[in-house]
């Protein structure tokens, strides 16, 4: 299944797309864009894809007038900085870094002012060091903010209403993430404002789900809401199975888990704020520059509720939340 994944993934890309950026000069002076991931190629071929299409929207077409240089660290943070660093040898015109905050994080210290730098990430980049501004982003950064680790108290409201009685509320994370903090502090403040008790439990591989999960039953865990994180996201078949496995109603940030069998999501387009950020680079090698571009935010969240997960753990979708779902997968 691995091997035929990454086959569709490098059908996708194309062999003109990957081609060595050296031999598409000798061709013609195509500008040459660095792709900084922090998931696995296989798990983001959609990402990529409305990445490339936003690219289309300028009028860029990988292998005709631009070249794409990919990295993907594959879930492992450490890499991040090398990967980065290699994409700056590569001379790119332009560096995207998206796939989770981390990406940014990594790359904004070792860009050269003058190689532009355009992310997509859910942390505040304010916060985080990557612009001074959102209106004026200054400097060589600019990207797409799209808020999904600001939103733990609309998810604990969701939960508690497909889940009433669950006193006890899990959070999972990955401590290796740069946005542990905030996650942290946003969490306890909304499961306090509700009157309930937070678990919270760790994993950074593979084996530590398992546990990770039986943890959560000792502790009399009810109900589980689950941190955005780029290793996350390329497990979530995993996870959402874990959930059902374990009989605990989870809510994520991203659609992407809901489409996996999770139970439900609320969040933004994580697709969207790629294809924006295609958007954004596409005009930077037009001559646009990112200190004049605006870090955009996302302002459409959506409810996305698995109906037959919700079946499996014998759970009653209130009509209240049909009402309110953009999407209901049965």
């Amino acid at each position: 299944m691995f091997d035929m994944r990454r086959r569709e993934f490098i059908t996708l890309l194309g062999g003109a797309a990957i081609a060595s950026p050296l031999a598409a000069r000798a061709q013609q002076a195509v500008p040459v864009v660095g792709y900084l991931s922090t998931r696995s190629p296989e798990e983001s071929a959609h990402i990529v894809t409305a990445f490339r299409n936003g690219l289309n929207e300028i009028g860029y077409f990988p292998g005709r007038n631009v070249s794409i240089e990919y990295r993907f660290a594959e879930g492992n943070y450490d890499r991040l900085s090398a990967l980065a660093a290699d994409l700056v040898r590569h001379s790119v015109n332009v560096l995207v870094a998206t796939g989770g905050t981390a990406s940014a994080i990594a790359a904004k210290p070792i860009m050269p002012a003058t190689i532009p730098l355009v992310f997509a990430m859910g942390g505040d980049p304010v916060t985080l060091g990557i612009v001074p501004s959102l209106a004026r982003p200054g400097g060589n950064a600019t990207g797409v903010s799209f808020l999904v680790n600001a939103l733990a108290a609309k998810q604990i409201e969701l939960l508690q209403e497909l889940a009433p009685s669950a006193t006890v509320v899990g959070l999972l994370v990955n401590p290796n993430s740069p946005n542990l903090a905030s996650e942290l502090q946003d969490a306890q403040s909304a499961v306090a404002a509700f009157g309930r008790k937070l678990v919270v439990v760790n994993a950074s591989r593979d084996s530590d789900f398992e546990q990770a999960f039986e943890a959560l039953v000792r502790s009399q865990v009810a109900a589980l809401f689950v941190e955005v994180d780029a290793f996350f996201t390329d497990r979530r078949a995993k996870i959402t199975a874990l959930a059902i496995q374990y009989r605990l109603p989870a809510i994520y940030a991203l659609r992407e888990f809901v489409q996996a069998g999770g139970l439900m999501s609320y969040g933004t387009s994580i697709a969207d704020a790629n294809r924006q950020v295609g958007i954004y680079a596409g005009r930077i090698l037009k001559g646009a520059k990112p200190a004049e571009l605006p870090v955009l935010q996302s302002t459409k969240f959506e409810l996305v509720i698995n109906a037959q997960t919700a079946r499996i753990l014998g759970l009653a979708i209130p009509p209240a939340l049909l009402a309110i779902a953009g999407e209901v997968i049965e």
